[in-house]
């Protein structure tokens, strides 16, 4: 049996068949999007790519709405409400109404993944996470429809996080409790979970309260090659080589990976002295093979004296959190659900 087969078979095995069909025809359509002049096929990505539209109509106790929030980039970001019986039906005219102020009520800031290049907030797969975390969390939602690369390279991801942030702080609506106070939190996966560091890196540095920070597979690298890199390239769907392409495409021309975007503790990367970070919650998958870079992260953070969690999925792969189909889904959104509900 060839390399090819036996990493075909070692994923079939490690994952439930219907994330393994839904992950593999990621990788294959990724594939045929990503060229070897680092150029991306996007005409061919957006027709792909499945999307579901905003929904004002509510279904399982959700709807949402799309806003443009900055319009000279034309930064979009989609917002899901709980919708309980007894609750005015929404309306074009009241989907701003404010949120309780006898419950607090946590404001999740999400991030998709793609490896900064691929999806959207309007993906079908990432519009049911939000509604699972609406859910899940007795949440509101606002899932960024943040520019992508290589058509836009660092920092306009990170800017366009920055720009959901101070929107989400700056509408008086999204303020609830006794207190009358927004409580964000910023989650994302993959790419969505480096930008929830660096959006979180403003946040601090400009006084902005972040309750705490949610990265799911974060998407981080180095120059050295690691343990992991080694062992598991190219063996559950991703390759050294895809991950490679994807910082070349992102990051800014001329630098290497050890830029600060790729590896916030490496060489290059900011000082966490005298900073008070957001609480962390970070899941690592034990079949990613960037893991030992996500573990990294973890332990620089927790060096750095601030608070985080790892949990670390010996047995998962990504994308595990995409479908309710294993433990490790159900045992996450318990660890989620914890972390948003101890603050309340």
């Amino acid at each position: 049996m060839d390399n090819n087969q036996t990493t075909l078979s070692e994923s079939r095995r490690a994952v439930p068949q219907n994330t393994w069909v839904l992950i593999t025809n990621f990788k294959l359509a990724y594939t045929l999007l990503r060229r070897p002049d680092g150029t991306f096929n996007r005409h061919l990505a957006e027709y792909l790519d499945r999307k579901v539209p905003a929904n004002i109509i509510p279904v399982d106790g959700v709807f949402s709405f799309d806003v443009v929030i900055d319009r000279s980039t034309g930064l979009l970001v989609r917002v899901y409400r709980p919708f309980q019986a007894g609750d005015a039906q929404p309306s074009y005219m009241n989907l701003e109404q404010p949120l309780s102020s006898d419950v607090s009520v946590p404001v999740i800031i999400f991030f998709h993944g793609g490896s900064f290049a691929h999806s959207s907030a309007s993906t079908a797969i990432y519009d049911t996470l939000c509604r699972r975390l609406v859910g899940v969390c007795k949440a509101v939602v606002v899932s960024v429809n943040y520019r992508r690369a290589p058509e836009n390279r660092y920092p306009c991801a990170y800017d366009d996080g920055w720009a959901a942030l101070t929107w989400v702080h700056s509408k008086k609506w999204f303020r609830s409790g006794k207190d009358s106070k927004v409580r964000t939190y910023l989650v994302g996966d993959s790419s969505g979970g480096n930008i929830v560091h660096h959006v979180a890196l403003r946040a601090v540095e400009s006084g902005t309260e972040v309750m705490g920070n949610i990265l799911l597979n974060p998407m981080f690298g180095g120059i050295e090659r690691t343990e992991s890199e080694k062992r598991l390239d190219g063996k559950y769907f991703v390759s050294i080589r895809d991950r490679d392409w994807y910082w070349r495409a992102f990051l800014p021309e001329g630098v290497d990976r050890d830029h600060p975007a790729c590896n916030p503790f490496g060489p290059q990367g900011v000082s966490f002295d005298g900073i008070k970070f957001p609480k962390s919650l970070v899941v690592v998958s034990g079949l990613d093979l960037v893991q030992d870079w996500q573990l990294a992260y973890a332990e620089g953070l927790k060096k750095a004296g601030q608070d985080v969690k790892l949990i670390f999925l010996e047995q998962a792969t990504i994308g595990f959190y995409l479908l309710p189909n294993n433990n490790h889904f159900h045992n996450v959104m318990d660890e989620i659900n914890t972390f948003v509900c101890s603050d309340s």
